[in-house]
């Protein structure tokens, strides 16, 4: 069957089923209220493991609730953790690639049928609306039923080539490393740690996987789920815990052959240079973005101040690919800003159990803390147009709540237009022509995603032959710079957004996780 996207939410609408889709997340969020509390294992050559040494899990919805206690694993443990993948990984790798994509297609089936419970998770694991968590999850399944796919179409990656001479018959073959890190964000725990956990698993690695420690209960309940589905002891080991510490000591074992990691760029950057350090070693990596979209005086002003607002303040602002920056043209900025401003005021902050709730609380007290400083950077250095505040109005005073956040008048080069903030703040900034614009969008160290409204067919295309960022949109309105689908928009970072310009959800993002043999069989008489 061939592959589509899970787009759950989108199918209860078709049906004129909305109604079930709320009913069914309600009740995900009152049955995982029974797990709050609990002790997790780490999981290590397939035996569950507790530790004397454990941290608490809050959500940042409300820091009263206590979700969960994890492990705080030890250098020991992630040792142990790297040795058992290593252990394992001859065994794996012989699978055949059928029955790897079987035990894959049984994870995915299984994410299926627990997906509202996995929402509820995220929800409260890292502050999600519903639309949003659900939106993870289905992400999550897109991701091992597309990568399946492309394992299947291409035959496990095993190609026959020309002959070099009459006896000879040749093929290439990929083949995979060995033990690989997998080190997730908080952002899209589901979503981002099994896409790149199936991606070293379906082309048979093995691999140590640390889930940020800010959402690690989703990277628990992969891994049951992938137990579920079939797959062998060791194949998959999971460890949580202080993510400089584990981090180091993935990065530092020799037995560790390549990391898929998504994170900031000085962090990425510090880990390949130790990781490549004694020996060169492949690191797959997504690094953030401080992503434009682009306003020309012919466009849609609805269409883009939906799609903008959406992008900027969706999550608050905590996506490596939400717009952070718009340029508009002179001559429709007054119009564009005061439709733009409204329709922020419009975004309800607050609880996202709640089912009208647009914009949810920060990640955790850095964020918060975070936020307030670059607003009292922009008050200081530009012109606030909107928020600026945190929000503690009844019980959002026990969560890290703030307001979507607009900036006027900012310095060229000012700190709050380079720096990613992961915080809901927009800056504005005005432009005479369209190659000032484009010119101003490259001057970023970053290329991630970016965005042009505009109904000129000559706009557009100077803006598709010169921006330098690996995912671009046109005059979107569901959302400026966010929601690339699995299958449809491959997630690749430019420059300094990643280190390999392949995009997650693509059709080349499996062969990085391979190296490839050529193998040359002569005839004999």
């Amino acid at each position: 069957m061939p592959f589509e996207n899970e787009h759950t939410l989108q199918k209860f609408i078709t049906s004129k089923e909305e109604e079930s889709f709320h009913d069914q997340y309600e009740q995900a969020i009152r049955d995982v209220k029974s797990d709050f509390g609990k002790q997790y294992p780490l999981i290590i050559g397939g035996t569950k493991i507790k530790t004397d040494s454990t941290f608490t899990h809050l959500s940042p919805i409300d820091t009263r609730i206590v979700l969960g206690y994890l492990p705080r694993s030890s250098v020991e443990d992630t040792r142990n953790a790297i040795n058992a993948a290593r252990d394992s990984f001859n065994r794996w790798r012989k699978q055949n690639y059928k029955k790897r994509i079987e035990i894959c297609r049984a994870g995915a089936n299984v994410l299926s049928r627990c997906k509202f419970e996995l929402a509820a998770w995220l929800s409260y694991e890292n502050g999600k609306n519903r639309y949003e968590a659900i939106g993870d999850v289905d992400e999550a399944i897109d991701f091992i039923r597309y990568y399946c796919e492309c394992m299947e179409t291409k035959e496990g990656y095993s190609t026959l080539t020309k002959s070099a001479y009459p006896a000879e018959a040749s093929r290439s073959v990929m083949k995979p490393y060995g033990v690989w890190g997998v080190i997730a964000p908080f952002n899209f725990p589901a979503a981002i740690l099994i896409g790149m956990s199936i991606g070293a698993l379906i082309t048979g690695n093995t691999i140590v996987l640390k889930p940020a420690s800010d959402a690690p209960i989703i990277g628990y309940k992969f891994a049951e789920v992938m137990e579920e589905a079939g797959l062998p002891n060791g194949v998959l080991s999971l460890i949580t815990g202080p993510g400089a510490q584990l981090g180091q000591e993935i990065i530092g074992n020799e037995h560790v052959a390549g990391i898929v990691f998504t994170g900031s760029k000085k962090v990425g950057y510090e880990m390949i240079r130790r990781f490549n350090k004694t020996k060169p070693r492949p690191i797959i990596a997504e690094l953030g973005g401080k992503n434009p979209a682009i306003v020309t005086e012919s466009a849609d002003l609805d269409e883009a101040v939906q799609g903008i607002s959406n992008a900027a303040f969706g999550y608050s602002g905590q996506k490596c690919s939400a717009c952070s920056k718009v340029y508009v043209q002179k001559i429709v900025k007054t119009e564009f800003v005061e439709k733009l401003v409204k329709r922020s005021k419009s975004l309800q902050v607050g609880n996202p159990l709640e089912p009208s709730t647009f914009v949810g609380p920060l990640i955790n007290v850095g964020a918060y803390k975070n936020y307030q400083r670059y607003t009292t950077l922009a008050s200081r250095d530009g012109k606030l147009l909107v928020g600026g505040r945190i929000n503690r109005s009844g019980d959002l005073k026990y969560g890290l709540f703030v307001e979507p956040t607009i900036v006027d008048g900012l310095p060229e080069g000012h700190r709050l237009l380079t720096d990613e903030l992961f915080v809901p703040i927009l800056c504005i900034i005005v432009y005479e022509t369209l190659e000032d614009a484009i010119r101003l969008c490259n001057s970023s160290v970053y290329g991630l995603t970016a965005a042009i409204y505009t109904k000129k067919k000559k706009e557009i295309e100077t803006f598709i032959e010169s921006i330098e960022s690996g995912v671009v949109y046109v005059n979107r309105a569901l959302s400026a710079t966010t929601g690339a689908m699995v299958g449809c928009q491959s997630f690749a970072g430019w420059k300094g957004s990643g280190t390999t310009g392949i995009g997650a959800g693509g059709s080349y993002y499996l062969t990085q996780f391979m190296q490839e043999q050529s193998q040359t069989f002569v005839s004999t008489k």
